[in-house]
């Protein structure tokens, strides 16, 4: 049953991702397409994310009243009708509507399935997580392409026009698994969002691990090519593909990272993941040639996505079953909230005159304060357990 269901999750979660990702590359179509300019476009793709985060918390405390599978399903439907609602729009408002509810849509996805896949594979979290994150991945690589290939023979409406049809497809066939199996008795809702609140530490302790290495990334990726173009004066072309390299990084990454995550100690791996990408930053604002650019690229992009499915294992691991979806989706919500504004510190400090160079340093030497914390903690015994034992299928705190 397990994976006749991951199935349609794995197809869902693809084409969330890729409505999340498919903004970036049409932004000079919908700028052409509606006459505006690249501010106003822009802020179409800044409130996929926005989004995306505003909405996990609220689906944290809806999880306490319906059970994640209908979550999930519910999710696909709402991202079917905001792609058809986005391919539609006569305007430029109402195409940032369409793009915030495609938004909301991928964050209600991500905080209800995540703990329906830990679910669904108990004794295999990571390993699930992983694979889960790669299908995402994948979208993020392949979403450009794509839109290019669909810009070639139509318009950009036909982009969404696809995403609409291929989530009422996707969501059709896990609506008919799900009647034909039925989900594990553990994928009930959670029923209490207090209990999930009183969980902080878990909460905290995941948030100083992503959101710190995920404020920097954000800060990172999104000024990737304005960095090299100026800073390293590469050409737009070259400077696009070292970003492509590095979310292709990513797909291996996950895969591979969640595997891991079941087999080795979590806390150790974390960190010794956190110490790499601090490294890989760091060896960024050294690297002076493509080859140099081209190997802190596959470093940095493999080590922010291997970190990705090991902290879920983290955090799904140590929450019991009875607040897992809750706790979870306020967990994410929060470190994506926090995340979101590494871009803008970027942008401000920038602005402000100081180089990239220095901006990107002084975020490795914050990753590195981040470790230390982190390594300090879990040597008092502050840090909860990261370790799982299992009792009749059921995770709790070890």
């Amino acid at each position: 049953m397990p994976r006749r269901l991951f199935g349609p999750l794995l197809g869902l979660v693809f084409l969330v991702n890729f409505g999340r990702t498919a903004f970036a590359p049409l932004l000079p179509e919908l700028q052409t397409a509606f006459g505006v300019g690249p501010a106003t476009v822009g802020v179409a793709a800044s409130l996929v994310w926005l989004g995306t985060g505003a909405v996990r918390i609220p689906v944290g405390y809806l999880l306490t009243r319906v059970a994640r599978h209908h979550v999930v399903v519910v999710t696909g439907v709402v991202l079917a009708a905001a792609a058809a609602f986005t391919a539609l729009a006569g305007s430029i408002r109402l195409l940032q509507v369409g793009a915030l509810l495609i938004g909301l849509a991928s964050g209600a996805y991500f905080a209800s399935a995540v703990p329906l896949i830990s679910d669904l594979f108990p004794d295999r979290v990571g390993r699930a997580v992983g694979v889960h994150g790669t299908a995402a991945q994948l979208a993020s690589v392949a979403a450009p392409t794509v839109v290019v290939a669909v810009l070639w023979v139509a318009s950009w409406r036909e982009v969404f026009v696809l995403l609409a049809v291929g989530a009422l497809l996707v969501t059709a066939a896990l609506v008919v698994v799900l009647r034909r199996d039925g989900v594990p008795a553990t994928a009930s809702a959670d029923r209490n969002f207090r209990a999930a609140l009183a969980h902080w530490r878990v909460v905290g302790a995941g948030i100083l691990m992503i959101a710190t290495a995920g404020f920097v990334w954000q800060g990172l990726f999104n000024f990737y090519v304005s960095y090299l173009t100026t800073a390293r004066s590469v050409d737009a072309a070259t400077a696009s593909t070292l970003l492509t390299v590095t979310f292709a990084a990513g797909v291996p990454a996950f895969w591979l990272s969640g595997r891991l995550a079941d087999r080795l100690p979590l806390v150790p791996y974390i960190v010794g993941l956190l110490v790499v990408f601090t490294g890989g930053v760091g060896a960024f604002t050294l690297a002076r040639d493509v080859a140099g650019l081209v190997v802190v690229s596959i470093v940095v992009g493999y080590a922010i996505h291997s970190l990705f499915p090991a902290i879920d294992a983290y955090v799904l691991g140590v929450l019991p079953t009875d607040v897992r979806g809750s706790t979870y989706a306020v967990f994410s919500g929060l470190s994506i909230v926090v995340e979101a504004n590494g871009s803008g510190l970027v942008g401000v400090l920038t602005g402000a005159g100081y180089g990239f160079d220095t901006v990107f340093r002084l975020f490795a030497a914050g990753l590195a304060v981040t470790v230390a914390v982190i390594v300090g903690l879990a040597a008092t015994g502050l840090l909860p357990t990261a370790g799982v034992v299992r009792s009749r299928g059921r995770p709790h705190e070890g």
